[in-house]
């Protein structure tokens, strides 16, 4: 099978089937987290690190105004396209997560599947959230997800899964190539299989995330004294049960609110 070494991102119509499958949980979560934990109400959203936008449409199908931002210009094309399609504003910017603050206050941001971890560094994590906070209006709140490192060994060190739209077919692979603890580093080998009627091929890419210990993911909440923790949960997006984060503490949202 033919394999093509690139940036995932760089083809996003796969990359929004992929994971597309858990949209209408996350959406739902979204919406019940507005209502219990902003101290707002929540018109404007917005998607750092977005990607393709998947769940922009859906959410601005619900009456909130939507906007995000990314640094892939394919995706950002992509989801303007989308957006454009449904006759919403082209809304996404191409920016770094680590320096875009909204034009336009926020009531809500959401970030929930991992993007945070591309920040390299522990500067790059705090000046992001700082211009959340600076994009969101007092009592707004930021919904951020990912996999947090912990203590002991961890139990999911590769993840498989599967996606279909129409006669397009795709496999992926996600595994933990090698963890440095020390250099908080976590290189990542992700391998998508794709296959239509004409054509059967698999991307390969490989990126560094950035790990988080539950402490160290608490120690860098506290740099930013204006986001308040107010509640955690976990990837069964079941907003009613808040879920303790401990050491041992691996699908981790955590929920922040501008005081």
């Amino acid at each position: 099978m033919e394999t093509i070494r690139a940036d995932v991102y760089d083809y996003p119509k796969y990359y929004d089937v992929l994971f597309n499958a858990e949209w209408k949980r996350e959406v739902e979560f979204l919406e019940a987290c507005f209502g219990i934990y902003a101290k707002c109400t929540v018109k404007n959203v917005f998607e750092p690190a977005c990607g393709t936008g998947r769940l922009l449409p859906k959410m601005a199908a619900l009456g909130y105004s939507v906007s995000g931002n990314d640094l892939n210009k394919k995706a950002v094309a992509y989801c303007n396209a989308r957006l454009k399609k449904y006759g919403l504003p082209e809304s996404v910017a191409t920016a770094d997560m680590s320096q875009y603050i909204t034009p336009k206050k926020q009531h809500a941001a959401f970030n929930l599947i991992n993007s945070f971890r591309h920040l390299p560094t522990e500067e790059a994590a705090a000046s992001h959230l700082r211009s959340i906070e600076a994009s969101l209006v007092r009592g707004g709140i930021y919904v951020l997800g990912f996999h947090l490192t912990p203590q002991g060994e961890a139990l999911c060190e590769s993840e498989s899964w599967f996606a279909q739209r129409g006669t397009l077919a795709l496999c992926s692979n996600m595994r933990i190539e090698k963890l440095d603890r020390k250099k908080r580093t976590e290189d990542i080998v992700f391998q998508l299989q794709i296959e239509t009627p004409k054509r059967k091929f698999r991307i390969e890419d490989r990126f560094t995330f950035r790990t988080y210990t539950a402490r160290q993911i608490d120690r860098l909440f506290l740099k930013v004294p204006e986001l308040e923790l107010v509640a955690t949960h976990d990837f069964g997006y079941d907003a009613s049960r808040q879920t303790p984060i401990d050491g041992e503490t691996e699908d981790a949202i955590f929920v922040l609110r501008k005081r």
